[in-house]
């Protein structure tokens, strides 16, 4: 884990200090040991303390801080939903012709987990009273997408499709000179309510299907197919 500094952190430069006084002048060790422990309890206690400002929401715009707040709300969420969800396929799907399909899952499960450090990171970047993207930014973004939307089909070219009609909302926001930054979040919090769906669905249908049925197999493998290719749909939104 990466060290942080202690003087950053008044409370922590406290703890040290006391340690410090205490363990010299009241308990009287010596100060080849009291003042590595000093410095020790300084930055242990700085760190939480770091981890807790990374994740704070700062945005001057308080409609986007609430938005915000939803989305690690509906994330956290949906995150328990997954390791629910990797629990019991691992004790349902047992048998070899079973394996690719628990493959499928665990790798869908794992892409749902990564969401909580992607909302973080995008919490940051959006600090600042600017739009998040630029034009040039949205309409690369947006090219992309709909190269990808013409390559696919059926459940992922819906959802590639969607994600580009909110890049061009926001395209046209930034254009207005408004800030692109909510409209963002908010299709943001579309997708993650959208994974929620589908990954209780295919939770639903787990618990329904006959897991020695073939097509049933498949059908469950084509769900996990699109909770995959939804975390693909954050990562272009986000990135």
């Amino acid at each position: 884990m990466k060290l942080v500094n202690p003087l950053d952190y008044p409370w922590a430069v406290l703890a040290g200090g006391i340690t410090l006084v205490v363990g010299i002048r009241l308990i009287q060790l010596p100060s080849y040991i009291t003042l590595p422990t000093a410095a020790a309890i300084a930055t242990g206690l700085a760190m939480p303390l770091k981890r807790q400002e990374t994740q704070q929401i700062k945005l001057n715009n308080p409609e986007l801080v609430k938005e915000m707040q939803l989305v690690k709300q509906q994330t956290k969420v949906l995150t328990e939903k997954a390791q629910e969800l990797r629990t019991q396929a691992q004790q349902m799907l047992t048998l070899t012709t079973q394996l690719e399909l628990l493959a499928a899952v665990e790798y869908a499960c794992d892409r749902v987990l990564e969401l909580p450090g992607k909302i973080d990171w995008l919490s940051q970047k959006l600090q600042g009273s600017d739009s998040l993207l630029s034009s040039t930014e949205l309409k690369q973004q947006l090219a992309q997408v709909l190269i990808l939307a013409k390559q696919s089909s059926g459940a992922a070219k819906q959802q590639l499709n969607q994600l580009a009609t909110s890049l061009a909302n926001n395209l046209e926001l930034v254009h207005q000179g408004q800030d692109a930054r909510q409209a963002q979040v908010v299709s943001l919090k579309t997708l993650v309510s959208e994974s929620a769906g589908v990954l209780q669905r295919f939770q639903n249908r787990l618990l329904t299907s006959n897991l020695n049925n073939s097509t049933e197999i498949n059908e469950l493998q084509s769900l996990t197919q699109e909770l995959k290719s939804m975390q693909d749909n954050v990562d272009l939104l986000i990135n």
